[in-house]
């Protein structure tokens, strides 16, 4: 095998999100629960005959060596190399991108996951779920929850992970224009730090999407980012919205794929919006034939 074409990066919502504290290091602790979606970037790998690891499609305002997909596969080869003495050959990536930066849908984690899982395959490395897990958290504490590949609750800085039923519904996304600095939104003096920690079967026993927890990062966002509160506002008048991790993406659940379609069709123009299915799995599982 000397590519893997089509491979899909999906995109994640955090269907609630609370911040329960702050570990010494500055970390906060958390709980959501990740769903993942059937809309996202797609990713394609084709070996090269040297060692070089190169991102061929541009993309502006990030560089090539900082990408989290170029520094994952660099992880991943040398890991391979710590193993086996041997380094694997060099890797030419493509990305058809259409997740926004800064957007909470965990664009660039989900592109780095992919990288992993799909290198390890195509440089048949062996590594186990875990272990690509454990290699990815350093870069970014989504990119376990891709690995992991399923709707899941999750706590800790987000690495600690249990599988998790959630509806079978679709969700309308606005994207309000904006992105969202991360560190902005953890950082600020605002955010809520001491929500009460609560157990799996709390979640599980709430029949619709949006009817449990909130999202703690939401009231920092909305006001440092009018837009974003403008987005939360006009789809409110459709269900219950709320923010995805910590902005600009705002969402609401619909029972059927006719009611997002409704939804869709009323949406401003200023605003990018879509619709998208929940799935239970990642989808890159079934191109590569088999769990990790």
């Amino acid at each position: 095998m000397t590519e893997l074409k089509n491979c899909p990066a999906p995109a994640k919502l955090n269907l609630f999100l609370h911040v329960n504290g702050r570990r010494a290091d500055g970390y906060h602790l958390l709980q959501t629960v990740f769903q993942i979606l059937d809309h996202g970037d797609t990713l394609h790998f084709t070996l090269r005959d040297d060692s070089a690891l190169r991102r061929v499609t541009d993309l502006p305002g990030v560089p090539e060596q900082s990408d989290l997909i170029i520094r994952a596969a660099r992880l991943l080869q040398a890991e391979v190399l710590r193993r086996t003495g041997a380094l694997p050959r060099g890797v030419d990536i493509a990305i058809d991108k259409v997740l926004p930066m800064g957007g909470g849908v965990g664009g660039g984690s989900s592109d780095a996951a992919t990288t992993l899982m799909a290198l390890n395959r195509l440089w048949n490395a062996g590594l186990n779920k875990q272990e690509l897990m454990d290699l990815g958290l350093p870069l970014g504490a989504d990119i376990p929850f891709f690995i992991f590949g399923e709707t899941a609750f999750a706590e800790g800085v987000g690495e600690t992970l249990q599988p998790v039923s959630a509806p079978e519904c679709w969700y309308v996304v606005i994207e309000p224009g904006v992105m969202v600095p991360t560190a902005a939104i953890f950082g600020s003096e605002h955010l809520t730090r001491s929500t009460p920690v609560v157990n799996i079967t709390d979640f599980s026993s709430h029949s619709i999407t949006l009817g449990f927890g909130r999202n703690d990062l939401q009231q920092v966002a909305t006001k440092l980012f009018p837009q974003v509160a403008e987005a939360v506002e006009w789809l409110g008048a459709y269900g219950d919205a709320r923010m995805t991790g910590s902005g600009a993406c705002v969402f609401s659940a619909v029972a059927t794929e006719a009611d997002a379609d409704a939804v869709l069709a009323k949406v401003p123009a200023r605003w990018q919006a879509w619709k998208a299915k929940a799935l239970h799995r990642h989808p890159l599982n079934e191109i590569l034939g088999a769990r990790l």
